[in-house]
């Protein structure tokens, strides 16, 4: 299963009525944290306004939002939380909703999983009497939490539980694991026959077979403070019958938990989440969508290709334009396709000023191969001017009905002189580190929009120039943490001057385009006084050279030639490489950088790296077990000395990182074929027991792939998305299909408007063709999902579901 999930936090509403408090919140997967907002000062009803987009590397039961009262000098005091489980996600993607705050309950903080063997057996008695014997045999459980940051040392209670008797068994204690291997078995009576005389603490009757329970407790051992309740899992017995039965279940939390907190008085919270879950298919069921999707911008017309077709019947069409964009990336076909539809939206624009403005299937797909494209671009030429901005903010509010008491209008203009000349000239100079596929583009337009409006000399500055600064610059400098330029959302008054930066920007791009912009047709006339100082040829010369630059074919020095790009640093821990006083290897925390040059670690941020390994030393980057060193999300980065091991924050830190280091690794001629997924210690490694260190690997490297392969992007797991919706709307292709057969066989006029008559139907042959083609695979690719579901329903037990 792959998991996709987009979240926008939003604001909590009356959190503790009538206080003032320090709010923040946390993203979990169960009880793993996984992301978490800036703190909002001193607010009852905090907004957060953050998003989140990540990929979900692991199975979970809950996707779970805690609110907390931020502490200065004692812990953070959870306010409530919200929890949704991970069947219900798909009930609340793609709209906004109010949640209620639910109390913060340590009996119903769990997670994880047991796997238990159920046996019902009949056992002759010396007097050949008959009785019941109930086996319970506890192998192990998967995925408990960490109990303050550590692996917990957990024990299981097996109890057979009924009106009258609680017949209770313990498990041993394990030491520091979140996947326990227990492997004991228990046995209880069940029924004893009628002249069993013995006395007992309970009566046990014939019927009461039907009432009795296991019950599997799961604790954490706290030796001398008290044990923390993990979860339990609660089976009938009478499901047993004879036979025997083993299933993995879900831990739950326990049913007498607090109910006492008044969930009215903990506020709510208001979330948009996007939530996608596709079961993909081996690659060869594909094959046949994906030829089809492949080779539509050879089709004529572009109307009638299966790509165009997909768009159409989205009710949202960024839903089919990311999924295709990066289809036909990946497939070095998006360039053809993006002229195709832009040469199409170019037909029915009738002014040159208007050329690319609207939100057409052509400006969706550039959007969107903007910012998959253009990421590390961005970095290299804003993400130091914007930190400055962020980081050491200067006043520059203009607008003097927005002016504080205090506030020096001229000293604010000249701060924001200050900073739109500079992000002005980092993006004029950046011409150079534009990536080739954003420049062949931007190419392909300029000159479609030449040849639509011939008379026109201004039309190809323009043209590009909607899309460079307008839809990618401008926007990259107003919301700096959707392009991973800070990590959070900037605060109200920086987030004010980027703004103001960012109309600069756009409007310095449009002067770029050689129309003189009148100062009269500004809405706001201090904007207008702004402006007055950049009426210099000078902008309009740079800028215009820099779009000829960018809409250029002619090769350029790839930006890592010429400067390193950063792409991702945050703070983890790496194993100690030599040995501390007492002897014994430690983990201590670092601060990570990892750029197109080489991985560094520091002691704190912005400090002279302590060790540095070349990108092009690295050999390997994998998983490490976590048996290793009982640790949780550890990664490897093998290189020429000894592996450097890392443990990341949570699990979806450790997949962005390992996914980053293996991209930027990818072409090294020397990369290892296998590895080593456990640690060398003691004399020997614990994977396969081998005693020399430097021995070849016992497993296949998972990242082993061709240089020329873009692992950043899985087509089919793209084509499988397509595939989902055209089977979401395969009511529309149908009735798509019906009209262009009545069109071909009618050639008149349409009598009335029904539900096709928004679609483009240029040629109702060639697009008939086309809807059948799709119909008869989307048809085939149901048969084969529907005998993978069979096939694992029939082969997974899964006891809790």
């Amino acid at each position: 299963l792959r998991l996709l999930f987009y979240l926008f936090t939003d604001d909590a509403k009356q959190l503790v009525p009538n206080k003032m408090r320090d709010f923040f919140c946390t993203i979990n997967l169960d009880q793993e944290e996984v992301f978490r907002t800036q703190v909002v000062e001193k607010s009852s009803s905090p907004y957060f306004g953050e998003e989140f987009y990540f990929e979900i590397p692991r199975t979970f039961q809950w996707l779970s939002f805690y609110i907390y009262d931020k502490s200065v000098l004692q812990k953070d005091l959870r306010i409530g939380k919200v929890a949704i489980k991970k069947e219900d996600l798909c009930n609340y993607t793609g709209k906004e909703n109010w949640f209620m705050l639910q109390p913060v309950d340590s009996n119903s903080e769990v997670q994880g999983k047991v796997h238990l063997e159920l046996k019902l057996n009949e056992l002759i008695t010396d007097n050949g009497s008959v009785c019941q014997q109930l086996v319970v045999h506890i192998k192990e459980c998967h995925g408990l939490p960490l109990i303050n940051g550590q692996n917990c040392d957990p024990y299981a209670t097996v109890s057979l539980v009924g009106p009258s008797r609680n017949d209770q068994k313990k498990t041993k204690v394990k030491k520091k694991t979140s996947n326990p291997q227990f492997n004991e078995t228990f046995y209880f009576e069940v029924t004893r026959s009628s002249s069993y005389t013995k006395k007992s603490q309970f009566q046990v009757e014939e019927e009461d077979i039907e009432k009795l329970e296991v019950r599997v407790d799961l604790w954490n051992n706290g030796n001398l403070v008290q044990d923390i309740f993990l979860g339990e899992i609660k089976v009938p017995v009478k499901v047993l019958r004879n036979d025997s039965f083993q299933a993995w279940y879900l831990l739950q939390p326990r049913e007498n938990g607090n109910k006492s907190s008044k969930t009215d008085d903990l506020g709510s919270l208001r979330l948009n989440i996007c939530y996608t879950e596709d079961c993909v298919l081996p690659s060869e069921y594909y094959v046949s969508l994906r030829n089809l999707l492949l080779k539509s911008s050879d089709v004529q017309p572009i109307s009638a290709s299966a790509a165009y077709i997909l768009c159409e019947v989205c009710r949202d069409k960024y839903d089919a334009v990311l999924p295709l964009v990066r289809l036909l990336l990946h497939h070095h076909k998006l360039v053809p396709f993006v002229a195709a539809v832009a040469e199409l939206d170019l037909k029915d624009t009738q002014e040159a000023n208007t050329v690319f403005r609207g939100n057409s299937l052509a400006t969706r797909c550039v959007d969107e191969m903007m910012k998959i494209v253009g990421k590390h671009y961005l970095k290299v030429t804003l993400k130091a001017v914007i930190d400055e901005i962020c980081e050491s903010p200067k006043p520059c509010e203009i607008d003097p009905i927005k002016l504080r008491e205090g506030d020096n209008a001229e000293i604010n203009m000249e701060n924001l002189r200050y900073y739109v000349d500079k992000v002005f000239r980092e993006i004029v100079r950046s011409s150079i580190s534009c990536p080739t596929l954003m420049c062949d583009v931007f190419y392909s337009l300029r000159h479609l929009a030449a040849k639509r409006f011939p008379n026109d000399p201004h039309v190809q500055y323009s043209a590009v120039s909607s899309f460079v600064f307008l839809r990618f610059f401008a926007v990259a400098v107003v919301s700096p943490h959707t392009f991973h330029l800070r990590p959070h959302h900037p605060d109200a008054q920086t987030s004010r001057t980027l703004t103001l930066i960012s109309k600069a920007i756009q409007t310095l791009g449009s002067w770029g385009s050689l129309t003189k912009s009148k100062l009269s047709s500004f809405k706001e006339t201090f904007m207008c006084e702004f402006f007055k100082t950049f009426q210099e040829d000078k902008f309009t010369e740079s800028v215009k050279k820099f779009l000829d630059d960018v809409s250029s074919t002619e090769s350029k020095e790839p930006s890592g030639l010429s400067e390193p790009v950063h792409l991702k640093e945050g703070e983890m821990y790496k194993r100690a490489q030599g040995r501390t006083r007492i002897g014994k290897k430690n983990f201590k925390k670092r601060w990570f950088c990892l750029t197109s040059r080489e991985f560094t670690y520091h002691k704190q941020q912005d400090k002279e790296p302590i060790f540095t390994i070349p990108i092009k030393n690295i050999l390997a980057v994998e998983k490490l077990d976590e048996s290793s060193f009982n640790k949780k999300n550890m990664f490897q980065v093998l290189h020429g000395e000894k592996p450097l091991y890392i443990q990341a924050n949570n699990c979806v830190e450790a997949s962005e990182w390992i996914e980053a280091l293996c991209r930027v690794t990818r072409c090294n001629q020397k990369r290892l074929n296998f590895y080593h997924p456990s640690a060398f210690l003691n004399g020997s490694w614990l994977c396969c027991k081998a005693t020399i260190e430097n021995t070849v690997g016992c497993a296949r490297c998972t990242a082993d792939v061709p240089a020329d392969t873009q692992i950043e992007i899985d087509g089919d797991r793209e084509t499988e998305r397509i595939y989902s919706l055209f089977t979401i709307n395969m009511s529309k292709l149908q009735k798509l299909e019906e009209a262009c057969g009545s069109i071909a066989v009618y050639q008149g006029p349409r009598k009335e408007p029904d539900d096709y008559s928004n679609f483009t139907i240029e040629d109702s042959v060639a697009t008939f063709h086309t809807l059948k083609q799709i119909i008869d695979i989307v048809e085939k690719l149901n048969e084969s999902h529907e005998k993978y579901q069979k096939k694992r329903s029939s082969s997974a037990k899964y006891g809790s579901e």
